[in-house]
This record gives C-alpha cells, sequence and structure tokens, in this order.
C-alpha cells in the first residue's frame, strides 16, 4: 500500500472516529515537540557559530575581525534568501498577523526551515538582531501546516498557528506563560474556553522540552540581592516613562531606516548596511549577536561592569565607572542603526532580542546615573539589577505594545518573580506611553495602515477576513449614455435589478440610473427618442474603490443608508455592485469559518 492510500486511510478514520476538538488538542501536543526541538536546533546553531568565530579573540584592544564576520553572515544569509529560498521571510511576526488575516492561516512549508538556516547564520556571524521572531514564523510555520496535513477545520487553522508562536515562546525562552500571553496580545487572537487549552497544552509541552534539552535554570542569571521597597514605586514609575521613550525612539528609528533601505536594491543595501554593522560592532562589541552576555552581565550581581569593554578599543577605561555609562549609552542609542542595517542588508532576525537588550541597558543606566550623580542625595538607593531586570519588561512592553507579555517573559526568563509588582508598573507606564503617540506596535504598523490587521474586537475583525473581489455582484445591466429612453425600457423588461450602471465605451463608470426616478416617463412613449440616459442619469451616494479596508466600505454604507453601491477599480473601470445583504451573509459565513465559539 502507497503512503498517499494510507493517508487517505487514516483520513477516512479520523473523520469517522475523531473529534475535531480532540484533533486539535492531539495536533497541539504534536506542536509543542516540533517547536521546542526547532528552538534547540536554531538556539544550538548560533552558539556554535559563535563560539567558533569568537574564541580566539584577545580580551584587552581590539578585535578587527569584528569587522569582517557580520558582512560574511550578512551575505551568506541574504544569498540564501534570494537565491534559494525565493520568498520573503524577514518581519517573522508580521508575516504571521498577515497570514491569520488575509491567507486564511497559510504559511508555506519552507517556513519550518529557512528561517532557522538564515537567522542561525546572520545572528552566529554578528547580526544584531535576535533569533525569536524567525523561531515565532517556524513555530507558526510548523502550526499551519500540521493543522493542513490533518485537514483541521478552517476556523481551528487560526488557533494552530497561535499554538505554533506560543510553543515558539515557551521553548526557546522555557516561557510557557509567556508564550501564551505573547499569542493573546500580540498576535491578538481571540480567546474562549476552548482555545486556552491548546495554546496551554503547546507551551507546557514546548517549556517542558526545553528543560530537557536545554536544562533547568533560567535563560539569564539573575541575581535578587535586593528586596523590593515601596518608597522605590515613583522611580519605578519614571523608569516605565523612559522605557517608553526608548521603545518609541526604536520603533520611529527602526521604520525609518526601513523605508530608506527598502528603496535601495539589494547589492547597494548589502554594502551599506553591512558597512554600518561592522563598523559599529568593532566600536561596539556589545551589539554583536543577541548581546545575551551584556545582559547577564548587567543582571548577574557580579558588578564586573568593565568586562563589556573587553574586545573594544576602549579597553584601557574599561576601570572608569563613567566611561562605561557613556559606553552603554552610545550602544542604547546606536543598537537601532545596527539592527536596522541587519535587516536591511538582507540578513534575518527579529527585535526580541534587541529589546531585551535595550531595555537591561536602559534600567541599568537609569539606576546608575541616580545613584552615582548628584542627584544621590535626595533618591534612595536603586538596585542596578533590580532596575536593569525591569527595563527589559518596560522596553519589551513598549515596543511590542505588550505589557503582560513583558512582565511576565522577564519573570519567567529570569526567575525574578519576587519583583512581579514592579515589572507590571514599568510594564504598564511604558505601554501607556507608546500608545499616546504609536497606537499599534512595531509588528503591526505596518498592516494597520493598511487595514489588514485583525484586533480583539471581533466585528472588525471579520470585516478584515472579508474579501472584497468575492463580494461584488456583476447581474448588473450596464447601460451607456447615448441610450434612449425606449432602449431604456427594453432593457428594464429583462433585467431582475432596479439599478443600472451608466459607462462610457472604455468602461469608465459615471452614474446611475434608478427605476424610481424614471417611473413617470418610462410608460410615455412618445418621449422614448426625446429622453437619453445622460439626461436622467444620477451619481450614486458613495462609490467603492477596490482596494478600500471592508471597515470603510461599511463607513459609506452606514452614512448614505444606501442598500446597493457601485464598485469601481484605480482607473473608474466598473467593476460591479456590492449589497449590503450579500455584506451581511458574507459575514456570518467568515464568523462561523474563522472564530472558535464556547
Amino acid at each position: 500500500m502507497t503512503l498517499k492510500k494510507l493517508y487517505n486511510n487514516f483520513l477516512v478514520w479520523k473523520a469517522k472516529n475523531v473529534k475535531e476538538k480532540q484533533l486539535v488538542l492531539f495536533v497541539s501536543f504534536l506542536i509543542g515537540i516540533f517547536t521546542a526541538l526547532a528552538a534547540y536546533i536554531l538556539k544550538s546553531l548560533i552558539h556554535f557559530i559563535q563560539n567558533i568565530l569568537t574564541s580566539p579573540f584577545l580580551t584587552e584592544g581590539a578585535n578587527y575581525m569584528y569587522l569582517i564576520y557580520p558582512a560574511i553572515g550578512i551575505l551568506i544569509a541574504g544569498l540564501f534568501v534570494k537565491y534559494v529560498v525565493r520568498d520573503d521571510i524577514s518581519h517573522g511576526v508580521t508575516k504571521i498577523l498577515y497570514a491569520i488575516s488575509q491567507r486564511k492561516s497559510f504559511i508555506k512549508l519552507h517556513n519550518v526551515y529557512t528561517s532557522i538556516i538564515a537567522s542561525s547564520v546572520t545572528i552566529g556571524f554578528g547580526g544584531s538582531v535576535g533569533a525569536e521572531a524567525p523561531i515565532v514564523l517556524t513555530g507558526s510555520a510548523i502550526g499551519s501546516n500540521l493543522g493542513r496535513f490533518f485537514k483541521v477545520e478552517q476556523k481551528y487553522l487560526m488557533l494552530l498557528i497561535g499554538c505554533g508562536a506560543a510553543g515558539a515562546i515557551a521553548g526557546i525562552f522555557k516561557a510557557p506563560i509567556a508564550g501564551l500571553v505573547f499569542v493573546v496580545e500580540v498576535l491578538l487572537l481571540d480567546l474562549t474556553t476552548f482555545t486556552v487549552l491548546p495554546l496551554l497544552v503547546t507551551s507546557v509541552t514546548a517549556a517542558t522540552l526545553s528543560y530537557l534539552t536545554m536544562g533547568q535554570t533560567a535563560m539569564f542569571k539573575y541575581a535578587h540581592t535586593d528586596a523590593f521597597l515601596l518608597e522605590r514605586i515613583p522611580y519605578v514609575i519614571l523608569l516605565g516613562l523612559f522605557c517608553g521613550i526608548v521603545s518609541l525612539y526604536f520603533t520611529r528609528a527602526m521604520g525609518w531606516f526601513e523605508d530608506r533601505f527598502r528603496k535601495l536594491t539589494y547589492w547597494p543595501k548589502f554594502v551599506i548596511g553591512a558597512t554600518i554593522l561592522s563598523v559599529l560592532i568593532f566600536l561596539l562589541p556589545p551589539l554583536y549577536g543577541e548581546g545575551y552576555d551584556t545582559i547577564n552581565a548587567l543582571i548577574s550581581g557580579s558588578k564586573e561592569y568593565g568586562a563589556m569593554l573587553d574586545n573594544t578599543i576602549f579597553f584601557q577605561f574599561k576601570d572608569s565607572r563613567w566611561t562605561i555609562i557613556i559606553f552603554l549609552s552610545a550602544v542604547l542609542l546606536l543598537k537601532v542603526f545596527a539592527s536596522s542595517a541587519t535587516n536591511g542588508a538582507g540578513g534575518t532576525g527579529g527585535i526580541f532580542a534587541p529589546s531585551l537588550f535595550l531595555g537591561c541597558i536602559a534600567g541599568f543606566v537609569f539606576a546608575f546615573v541616580l545613584n552615582h550623580s548628584e542627584l544621590r542625595t535626595y533618591v534612595p538607593l536603586l538596585p542596578e539589577e533590580n532596575f536593569a531586570l525591569m527595563g527589559m519588561a518596560g522596553v519589551m512592553a513598549g515596543v511590542m505594545h505588550a505589557p503582560l507579555t513583558g512582565t511576565f517573559l522577564i519573570a519567567e526568563l529570569t526567575g525574578g518573580y519576587e519583583l512581579l509588582l514592579p515589572l507590571m508598573i514599568v510594564s504598564i507606564s511604558s505601554y501607556v506611553f507608546i500608545k499616546i503617540f504609536e497606537p499599534h506596535s512595531i509588528y503591526s504598523m505596518r498592516l494597520a495602515k493598511k487595514g489588514e490587521l485583525i484586533t480583539h474586537h471581533k466585528d472588525k475583525a471579520v470585516l478584515t477576513l472579508m474579501d472584497i473581489e468575492k463580494l461584488i455582484e456583476t447581474n448588473f445591466q450596464v447601460v451607456h449614455p447615448e441610450m434612449t429612453l425606449g432602449d431604456m425600457v427594453k432593457l428594464i423588461s429583462r433585467s431582475p435589478r432596479n439599478v443600472f450602471p451608466v459607462v462610457d465605451d472604455k468602461k469608465r463608470f459615471m452614474g446611475i440610473v434608478l427605476i424610481d426616478n424614471i417611473r413617470n416617463i418610462m410608460f410615455r412613449p412618445e418621449l422614448y427618442n426625446r429622453f437619453s440616459v445622460s439626461r436622467f442619469m444620477t451619481s450614486p451616494p458613495a462609490i467603492i474603490v477596490v482596494g478600500m479596508t471592508m471597515e470603510s466600505i461599511m463607513k459609506a454604507f452606514d452614512e448614505t443608508k444606501a442598500w446597493n453601491l457601485p464598485v469601481v477599480d484605480q482607473k473608474d473601470v466598473y467593476l460591479g455592485f456590492i449589497s449590503k445583504s450579500n455584506i451581511l451573509d458574507v459575514y456570518r459565513e467568515v464568523l462561523a469559518e474563522n472564530f472558535v465559539e464556547e
């Protein structure tokens, strides 16, 4: 028996014996296993490449290989994507949001492994980005393709994509709660009583397997040396606002740089981006790769901050505390340049790790400056390790618009549950601040501008999933402006509609004819040759242009009180009509197909 027959027999057996929700739970368990293995492979590849390349580096003085390695990594990753993958695999989380909103939860099979290869080379050779967005895309691709392999119903595919993302976060960070919360906040997946269970199954499975493969210790070595005191709450709030400013700077600068790189062709992008990245890493080695070594140095309680100046031209000043602060401030400001240059030049990576990295430095600098400046007289002692930890939550919450993800991820990453309250305060303060200036996260702003973003507002989410082209009705009799009233009456006798679009010889829309507007003359034969369509046609109350969002289309119907509106393309060519009744019918269908009820 061939594999195809076995597969078909399995599908027949499944349809008869397995309930859909039971199947979803089983598939979510498989997703947890595969996403944890994918996370382990990705982390192992990155560390393997980094260890080979950087182990011979000298501690004292600069290492000029920093000028070469990042460019090589970006070149290899870029050529792999350009000539092997032949598909855009950057902006992993944005792609998932787009797949959910526009592609019926379809993510291509190659995303299961291509992001792992490209990002491990990019980051291993020094690209200043994170591995988390690529692994989230990998996990979601695993969920999408497993769901389609098992022929899961369409409305559950979106849930399985969320399971893949949750498993990826839980697996790479060993953080099951953060995996679940990430899906709710960042992927904006609508939750019901049932949907929580598969997400938990995947997250717990992935985290458990990661503990077995990568050890049971927390990802970062946090030293909780000082209990949180209520008198520090005002400074925690100030730190949250500072993190909000850093998040806004990072988001705006990243968007600006991406727009600049997008206008360039491949090789100019590579040369400019690789040059910027290599020079920055040579001057500021903490920008190399994910930057997790710097995070460990700042929150571990070792107080050996001078080690961050190893492998740099500033090595001789490592004993000066203010040199370290100036150095870290430069890293804070220039990280966005390095991350943008990495992705812009052809590398593959995300902004998860950069936001953690920036937040850690922001929190540390904030506390260090207050502790060692003239303000020390008025400010209680602020433990730098604690504030570095809280800064990680603050910047992540601001950049991703995800305060719960920032809070729980940092608590799980470091085991710093004792700081749960200040972590929440910082995350909320940062989120509230950036929300004033940026209504959407760095992941969703591109889709939001196009009206393609799924939200927790179910009505808007359903409208986003609706396809305007499937709503267009074409059984309307077209008339021309030079046609006589007599010709019009003959056409009316054959038409089931009471609205007639008027077009010119190039099929461009000019107006409409309503039967009600000509009822008083249409039964007077003596007028049949005296009146032409151009005389009694009128303008519609509104015109729908292909490309408009469904939300704006519904707004047009509400404002005009119309039941039918004409549709044209960008060149004003008539395409058909959309009716409010048809929209309501399709709305109910999309709701039933794509959203899991209680």
